[in-house]
């Protein structure tokens, strides 16, 4: 069963004071493995406390919601920051502004907005945002109090797509709920489909707004799975790949799951497994985001150790099961040559293919022609050109070398042929940076393949 988590419910409420139990076992039972609980009050935001403290899967935020923003005393303010230091309680909100309804005056809404960005940047928590009706206000509001400090999330996203690329802008993520399963919600969908994975939620808004399959019905954590299947075919995506991403995103937003459990050292995306041997690389390349944001479609590549031949083909599973194996993290595989042969050589055995993404630096880095210790081991290299000269080169890849490095890699291109059936040089078109027609051009030369990878997508 795969795993979600609903990342705004309301079980406090009183539509679950006669199943609660109930409810949250069947979301457990039905894969759900967290439920962020969302404050909508100061009473509300005490229940939400006691619930997160009651059940191990459950989390909690405190926050006044823009209907409930009239009536706010400066007590309720510091009764709201003593939750904030609770263990389990991992974000202010909700809050925001909503002059759809206006059960609360839109100035007082505003000022109520504010005093909560204020405590969310004071205790470092993200904001889980409500926004109806009030686009410029919010955007105003957000950016006049530095909310980017903190980030959050537009929840039960509702907007055009101006605003959410404006909330992207801000570092927000955006949140959706079983709206986009209804029929005649195409313009929302549209909008799902311009985000960037690595930038989504989904949430059931419960009580309120379930999935098609049970509209006009209470909503519960359990039916989160029908947003997760509706996202997942709208971004074209499996929904392995989707749960995947989405647990990333919710660790980097509340913290709530440890990257660092258990370090990823195969990792699959789409039909082919890549091996993670290495973090280390002979490149300091400007657009790799090894040392800031090591991940790739959802997976953490970060290393706490290297892993040996042997701990790689435990995590295998039957590499003729796969298009090809590749040997790609973040990091330059021959640097660890040896453990690369070794599982090369078992994927081999087993009737695999394999192919090797590298800088072309594996000649210097080892100190002899390593090609023909590849052939027979090697289906595919791709070598990472990214730049038509070498002063191009130095600059936009920082290597750990004097100079001379970019005709070496051209050299360890045309080496490739005599041994590797399939040879690629790749580029990244950064723009203003690189020629492409002049990379062209040096693979024709050495009579190989040019891949062009487009700049600031990984994976």
């Amino acid at each position: 069963m795969i795993p979600f988590i609903d990342t705004h419910a309301h079980l406090d409420m009183e539509q679950f004071d006669i199943d609660r139990d109930e409810v949250i076992e069947r979301s457990t039972n039905s894969g759900i493995t967290a439920i962020i609980n969302v404050g909508t009050d100061v009473e509300g935001s005490m229940r939400s406390v006691v619930l997160a403290e009651s059940y191990p899967q459950i989390y909690a935020t405190v926050g006044a919601h823009p209907h409930n923003a009239e009536g706010l005393f400066e007590s309720d303010y510091d009764t709201l920051r003593e939750l904030l230091s609770r263990d389990k309680v991992i974000a202010v909100g909700e809050t925001g502004l909503d002059y759809f309804k206006n059960y609360s005056p839109a100035d007082v809404q505003q000022e109520a907005f504010r005093r909560q960005i204020r405590l969310a940047i004071e205790i470092n928590k993200p904001l889980i945002v409500h926004t109806r009706d009030a686009k410029e206000d919010t955007l105003k509001i957000l950016e006049e109090e530095g909310a980017e400090r903190v980030g959050g999330v537009i929840h039960c996203y509702s907007g055009d797509l101006d605003m959410a690329r404006r909330c992207l802008e801000t570092g927000f993520f955006i949140s959706f709920t079983g709206v986009i399963t209804y029929p005649k919600a195409e313009e929302l969908r549209e909008i799902v489909k311009e985000i960037p994975l690595d930038r989504l939620l989904i949430e059931t808004d419960c009580p309120y707004l379930a999935p098609q399959q049970f509209r006009g019905e209470r909503n519960e954590p359990s039916y989160v799975r029908f947003v997760a299947e509706k996202m997942a075919e709208i971004k074209g995506i499996s929904e392995e790949e989707l749960s995947r991403q989405l647990f990333t995103n919710v660790a980097k937003l509340f913290g709530i799951k440890d990257f660092g459990e258990e370090d990823t050292i195969v990792y699959k995306i789409r039909n082919s497994l890549y091996v993670n041997l290495t973090n280390r690389c002979t490149n300091d390349c400007i657009f790799c985001p090894r040392e800031v944001r090591p991940e790739v479609e959802g997976y953490n590549l970060k290393l706490h150790s290297e892993p040996s031949a042997e701990a790689i083909i435990a995590k295998m599973g039957d590499p003729k099961s796969f298009d090809q194996v590749v040997f790609c993290g973040f990091g330059e595989p021959t640097l660890r040559l040896e453990t690369m042969k070794k599982v090369a050589a078992y994927v081999k055995e087993k009737g695999g293919k394999v192919r090797i993404n590298t800088n072309g630096h594996g000649n210097i880095i080892n100190r002899r022609n390593i090609l023909p210790e590849l052939k027979g081991l090697v289906d595919a290299v791709s070598i990472s050109l990214d730049s038509d000269n070498e002063e191009g080169y130095m600059e936009l890849c920082q290597p750990v070398y004097d100079g001379g490095i970019f005709e070496e890699i051209v050299d360890f291109a045309e080496e490739a042929k005599k041994y590797i059936p399939s040879v690629v040089l790749t580029v990244v078109a950064i723009p203003g940076k690189v020629d492409i027609e002049r990379c062209r051009k040096i693979a024709e030369g050495v009579g190989v393949g040019l891949r062009v990878r487009e700049y600031n997508r990984i994976g």
